[in-house]
């Protein structure tokens, strides 16, 4: 039972990342300001053109869209919802615009620039995709010149492989093995500490494979009273890298929203783990690690796909430590993009500026998902 709930939640979890945002509420277009199929703004002004692009953008009505720019003679509409979307599947790609906001920049009588601020829904958080617009005027109108970033293209080329891989065999209905199966692989919480927040209570932590099999792992926590009884139970959903090779580390926050600490005597934790069949490609580097200084701290890099396949997602996690070894933080955050092989794609994780002062070092740890890896 609990080898065929891990696999649920392995799935499911791809799903809905990959499938979550493709047919948006009505409701949530309202919200969004996307209300109707027709419905579209004067573009007798810099801003109005760029709001009706923006409108029409979150339609997902590309051909209209595309029918707006003064310059779509320079790319094709193909390569214009590429740039929106990506190349490759990934969290743009099923991504849907929550809301935007357009600011006025410049203007001349014949020329202006507006920054357009696109906010796009995912079901794992949001992310902000920010162009400045330059307008031009088009008769008694305006219509807006797309600043459109072209994606690398890898070269044609063969990548050789070689990496681990572990398969499992279980036993079957025919199979005369008794009760007996493969065991649970052996996982530890290696540190703990909660922290106080705005938002609540952050329980922060790390879990270790201490086996020599691959582990999908999960896990949980209480926060109890001093009779015992308990505030609140939660589970480190997204924010923990569910699948852990032989030894490998991984962190987890799990967010206890409006409790405070002063009202917990204690922590249960319950961590579980199940086998399952994994292999240690694709390999992705973490480049050109970088940590700004407090009151506004960064930490930054260069993700590298090491591998021959696409990554449809990458998930980067964080763990901050202070000069004694001691956590101080685990922020993450998932890469918008596709990760093409041997093409650097930057992330930028910022950390509170109190809990900033306080880091001495850091690490970081990669979590991926790929399309080829669930067909």
């Amino acid at each position: 039972m609990g080898r065929l709930l891990a696999l649920i939640l392995a799935a499911a979890t791809v799903v809905l990342i990959v499938m979550g945002t493709v047919w948006p509420i009505p409701s949530a277009a309202a919200y969004a300001g996307i209300t109707g199929p027709n419905t579209s703004y004067s573009t007798s002004t810099p801003e109005g053109a760029v709001d009706d692009l923006a409108h029409t953008i979150g339609q997902q009505n590309w051909g209209r869209a595309y029918s707006l720019l003064n310059n779509k003679s320079e790319f094709t509409q193909q390569q214009f919802i590429n740039d929106i979307r990506g190349s490759y599947p990934g969290l743009r790609t099923y991504a849907t615009l929550d809301t935007y906001e357009a600011q006025p920049l410049r203007a001349t009588d014949n020329q202006a620039e507006v920054r357009l601020r696109l906010r796009w829904s995912t079901v794992v958080g949001t992310f902000l995709d920010t162009r400045d617009v330059q307008v031009v005027r088009n008769g008694d109108g305006w219509s807006p010149v797309w600043p459109l970033v072209k994606e690398q293209r890898v070269p044609p080329q063969v990548i050789p492989v070689n990496y681990l891989r572990w398969d499992v065999i279980y036993r079957g209905p025919g199979d005369d093995w008794g009760a007996q199966d493969v065991e649970a692989p052996h996982i530890r919480i290696v540190d703990m500490r909660p922290v106080q927040r705005a938002a609540g209570v952050a329980v922060l932590g790390e879990v270790l494979n201490e086996d020599v099999v691959p582990a999908f792992v999960s896990v949980k926590a209480s926060l109890l009273r001093k009779d015992g009884s308990t505030i609140a139970t939660e589970e480190a959903f997204d924010q923990i890298s569910h699948l852990l090779l032989p030894k490998q580390v991984t962190p987890f926050l799990i967010m206890f929203p409006n409790a405070e600490l002063s009202d917990v005597d204690s922590i249960h934790m319950d961590p579980t783990s199940n086998l399952i069949a994994a292999s240690a490609d694709p390999v992705v580097e973490i480049q050109n690690q970088k940590l700004s200084p407090a009151p506004y701290s960064v930490f930054s890099g260069d993700l590298s796909n090491q591998s021959g396949q696409i990554v449809n997602i990458a998930h980067v996690l964080a763990t901050f430590y202070d000069q004694s070894g001691q956590l101080v933080w685990v922020g993450d955050q998932y890469i918008d993009r596709a990760l093409q092989p041997q093409i650097p794609v930057p992330f930028s994780i910022p950390v509170p500026e109190d809990l900033a002062r306080k880091v001495s070092s850091e690490r970081a740890v990669v979590a991926t998902y790929s399309n080829a890896a669930f067909q």
